[in-house]
């Protein structure tokens, strides 16, 4: 199969409405061709693309901040001698003198398929900046690497930030070419876009199910994104992020496990068997010990649970990531009451509400979780009429 930039590179005709036209693109570390060259040294080597300068999103062009909520700075490509300016620094949208250094923007996002993950969020500000001057936006497709699945409860009006670009479920089920036209059609943005498809992709063949697995090479988007099975639990993990529990931070799996010093995990695993073990399908969950060497308990021991989606007993239709990590949350309440679960700071620039409200787009997962009487079947009962509306609404913007 091949990605956006594959074609690109290699069909002239694709490329032939960028003659003469000032070409920037907006970029990151897993942004590589097929034989694995990043795309901003590939398209600096096509002779009829005029290159004009780069952007870099949280993490920046090249990888180069680990933690959440590090910005990078602007910098000039010692390469290319090109500008390169930063996403995820001193702004967050691309100010007006970024926007008059090229035409085209081509944009060369490896996704993860979830709402709070920022490539997205940076797609939108640059289409509607793309609006205000007149320029063009060109999205090279990349795959969803958790395929179409849908799950969890849509963003609400007003809870839009830097993690919630607009009312998307947890998992959107869409690749960023398709999420372009979408913000585009729902936010009626009169921009010339460009969706440059990928060729081959079958977003539920297995053994990847929205990744190519065995033909291409995984390479970190984000730096604690290291592999497929991290994508797979990141629409329920990411919500760690949110607590005081470790989401595997400062360990070799990050965000496919959490736990903390004072927690019992086998009683909380035992928890979520008895409350609701029809959302615990698709995976296996696993009681382990982590130390993590930064970030949250450093240096202490923890006790948590894994989250396996990489052996024979996955199943891609079943495994229910932010079920599961909502589960969790809600054993662990029952189990200890006073837990000081919800970790209160000021999440990707949001001051004034908890960071669990913020990555969900509301506060209903934290209302259900606090509330003891609250059951599985009501958090469902919330959950499903956004997830069946979304799968129904997404339908005109499937492009494979």
């Amino acid at each position: 199969m091949q990605f956006g930039i594959d074609r690109l590179l290699a069909e002239p005709a694709l490329r032939a409405p960028l003659k003469g036209r000032r070409v920037a693109l907006l970029a990151h570390p897993a942004s590589v061709t097929r034989d694995l060259m990043h795309s901003l040294d590939a398209l600096a080597a096509c002779d009829d693309i005029t290159l004009a300068a780069a952007f870099g999103p949280q993490h920046g062009l090249r990888g180069d901040k680990q933690d959440n909520m590090v910005e990078t700075p602007d910098f000039n490509d010692p390469v290319h001698g090109m500008p390169v300016f930063s996403l995820y620094g001193q702004v967050r949208k691309p100010t007006d003198a970024m926007m008059g250094t090229f035409d085209v923007l081509l944009v060369d996002l490896q996704d993860l398929g979830c709402r709070i993950y920022t490539f997205i969020t940076t797609l939108r500000y640059v289409l509607e900046a793309a609006v205000k001057h007149r320029k063009a936006v060109w999205v090279l497709d990349r795959p969803n690497p958790v395929g179409r699945p849908v799950e969890g409860l849509r963003l609400m009006h007003g809870w839009e930030s830097f993690v919630g670009a607009g009312p998307l479920p947890m998992r959107h089920g869409l690749t960023l070419g398709e999420l372009g036209s979408w913000f585009i059609k729902t936010l009626k943005l009169d921009v010339e876009y460009r969706l440059v498809e990928m060729q081959d992709w079958q977003s539920d063949a297995g053994p990847g199910h929205g990744w190519p697995l065995g033909t291409r090479i995984w390479i970190n988007p984000s730096p604690n994104a290291p592999n497929l099975w991290m994508a797979r639990a990141y629409a329920g993990t990411v919500m760690l992020e949110g607590t005081t529990l470790s989401e595997g931070r400062g360990t070799t799996r990050p965000l496919e496990l959490f736990g903390a010093p004072d927690i019992d995990a086998l009683h909380v695993l035992k928890e979520m068997h008895a409350l609701a073990p029809q959302w615990l399908k698709g995976c296996t969950l696993r009681d382990c010990w982590f130390e993590p060497t930064f970030h949250k308990h450093v240096g202490k021991l923890c006790n948590g649970v894994q989250i396996h989606s990489e052996g024979p007993s996955y199943d891609h239709h079943a495994f229910k990531p932010w079920r599961i990590q909502a589960l969790a949350f809600k054993a662990i309440r029952r189990l200890y009451p006073d837990y000081p679960l919800w970790r209160d700071f000021a999440y990707e620039y949001e001051h004034g509400k908890l960071a669990i409200d913020v990555i969900n787009g509301s506060p209903a997962l934290r209302e259900w979780v606090d509330d003891k009487a609250a059951t599985p079947q009501d958090l469902d009962a919330l959950t499903l009429p956004d997830e069946q509306a979304w799968t129904s609404e997404r339908q005109a913007y499937l492009r494979y």
